[in-house]
């Protein structure tokens, strides 16, 4: 059976509607993710402040109440059928996110499990047949078939297969 190793953040979880969110309370802003969409000089002014205002990653609380992307748990599901399924984050980064993305998971993929979940700080020791994240630099070292999910700080890169739903990932995988 072919695995497929599956991203958190900006891939299951839609991470970057809770950290634009945060940084409009914190900085009394109003950033909508589809203006950063189409907006050069509005995203660059975005991401200037998430650089010098991103503390609240390492928060508790931060990681436990993010919106699941859209079609996400179907798909995910489905491809459980056919392929061996394994998340894998990036989680040791931010030490508070590691039981919080236990709780997130088994709240809204209860039929993955623990023994089907990585936690890592690289992810180039993965070894799967796919791995669908939202960085390059995850996906550059990968020795399996990358592909590349939308987000808002991915879309200039056109290396690899790109879906942008999971309707899309459906279509490709099932």
């Amino acid at each position: 059976m072919k695995r497929i190793a599956i991203d958190m953040d900006d891939v299951l979880a839609d991470t970057s509607i809770k950290i634009i969110d945060q940084i409009n309370h914190r900085l009394n802003k109003s950033y909508h993710h589809d203006d950063l969409l189409n907006s050069d000089a509005l995203k660059l002014a975005f991401y200037e402040d998430y650089q010098s205002n991103n503390q609240f990653l390492w928060e508790p609380g931060f990681f436990l109440d993010i919106e699941v992307k859209e079609d996400a748990i179907e798909v995910v599901k489905q491809l459980q059928e056919k392929y061996e399924v394994f998340i894998v984050s990036a989680a040791t980064e931010f030490p508070e996110s590691m039981k919080e993305k236990l709780v997130w998971l088994e709240q809204h993929f209860p039929f993955i499990g623990w023994k089907h979940t990585v936690f890592c700080g690289h992810k180039y020791m993965i070894q799967a047949d796919y791995l669908i994240d939202d960085h390059e630099k995850n996906l550059a070292s990968f020795t399996g078939k990358p592909i590349l999910y939308s987000a808002l700080h991915n879309l200039h890169i056109h290396d690899y297969e790109r879906v942008n739903s999971w309707k899309e990932v459906g279509h490709l995988f099932l």
